[in-house]
């Protein structure tokens, strides 16, 4: 009689003589169970916040206090904006953190590809600066740039904002492009140079196609990151007031549900960028023939 081709198989794995009958599971499968279910509660924990913000956006509240549930309504978000101080803190926030996005984004893949790609003098008291920055608490760096800002004498307002969140943001686009660069072939950009492509053209139309995914993606964490800090920018911003500090100022008097309905704006642009980034490097990860002709070389 033969041996059937599963436990075959299992014992020219090294299991011998003591591979499981066919239909068995192995005592992986529960831990393998096991491990997905606490991964979902993990999650679900994690999302319950904005769940409860997004459910307390429709809350007929008549009161000062969005605590209790009360009604289904859609009120709120019928004039989300109604809230004059409100809004300016939104857009406050929207602005500092696109001005931050961009300078990080610009000096971050910069410093990404210089650490990635090139050996210099300093680079391990660099690397060891973007870590301390990336692992310090927000309260010392907050701090840090409060001292500098008072010692130069500079009035903290919007422009000190803008220069704190872009100090912040820097290292995490510097570290994820350094990331994705570490993973680029050298010989792609020599081949490049060696078709007659100078420094520009080979950067321009070789490196930055190839590490923009990770461009985008420190781009989109330098503005989640910026755009609801709420520790640093307390520190340096003066008289000028932005959605996370409003909001903070608010639970004192009761906050409205005006907030929750931005908060759920908010988090919905995110989730959508976030998406859309992600079927973009899919399909960058789609090979596509450089031009019909090389196609049709290729099959012939």
């Amino acid at each position: 009689m033969s041996t059937p081709q599963p436990v075959a198989a299992a014992r020219d794995e090294g299991f011998g003589d003591d591979a499981p009958e066919p239909g068995t599971r192995l005592r992986g499968g529960r831990r393998s169970r096991g491990l997905h279910i606490y991964t979902w509660v993990v999650i679900g924990w994690l999302m319950l916040p904005i769940v409860v913000m997004i459910a307390f956006g429709f809350n007929n509240t008549t009161g000062k206090f969005n605590f209790a549930w009360q009604g289904f309504t859609l009120r709120w978000w019928e004039h989300p904006f109604a809230i004059q101080d409100l809004t300016g803190a939104l857009v406050n926030s929207i602005t500092i953190a696109l001005i931050a996005t961009a300078l990080a984004t610009i000096f971050g893949t910069l410093l990404g590809i210089a650490l990635g790609r090139h050996r210099f003098r300093g680079k391990g008291l660099v690397d060891l600066v973007l870590f301390a920055n990336i692992a310090a608490p927000e309260i010392v760096l907050g701090a840090a740039l409060l001292s500098l800002f008072v010692t130069l004498g500079v009035n903290r307002g919007y422009v000190t904002i803008v220069i704190a969140h872009v100090m912040f943001d820097i290292a995490y686009v510097a570290v994820t492009v350094r990331a994705r660069m570490a993973g680029v072939d050298p010989s792609i950009e020599e081949a490049a140079r060696d078709l007659g492509a100078g420094p520009w053209a080979t950067f321009r139309l070789v490196t930055i196609p190839v590490i923009l995914p990770g461009i985008v993606a420190g781009a989109l964490l330098a503005f989640a990151l910026s755009i609801d800090d709420y520790i640093i920018t307390q520190f340096n911003a003066g008289q000028t007031l932005t959605f996370p500090l409003w909001v903070y100022g608010a639970t004192r008097f009761g906050v409205p549900p005006q907030v929750n309905v931005i908060g759920t704006m908010i988090f919905t642009v995110g989730v959508l960028l976030a998406v859309a980034n992600g079927l973009v490097v899919q399909r960058r990860r789609t090979w596509k023939p450089l031009s019909p002709a090389l196609d049709e070389g290729a099959t012939e």
